[in-house]
């Protein structure tokens, strides 16, 4: 993953870009959850990621999750709530997909 690919998703460090794939996720996740977005889950985690320009170092390449990594953690803390494996639309298929 790049931080060009998370700008260009609209993940910016002045925030999410209206109109943009990280609008309408944002918008989905927050109706998914009641009105809010979750600290931890996809949006906010992209947001994080835009902003700092981390994602060279997050884990989230394009072989793959890198072991040891953020988002090696990320994936077995989600994996272990959601009875072993990892869903769609969650935390790490999100952001490894973008």
């Amino acid at each position: 993953m790049s931080d060009r690919n998370v700008h260009n998703a609209g993940f910016t460090p002045s925030g999410i870009a209206g109109g943009s794939l990280a609008s309408s996720l944002m918008a989905r996740e927050a109706r998914a959850s009641g009105g809010g977005v979750s600290a931890g889950g996809p949006t906010s985690t992209l947001q994080e990621m835009g902003a700092k320009g981390t994602t060279h170092c997050s884990g989230y390449t394009s072989s793959g999750i890198s072991g040891g990594s953020r988002a090696s953690d990320t994936m077995s803390k989600e994996a272990t709530s959601h009875g072993g494996g990892v869903p769609r639309g969650g935390t790490t298929s999100t952001v490894q997909s973008i």
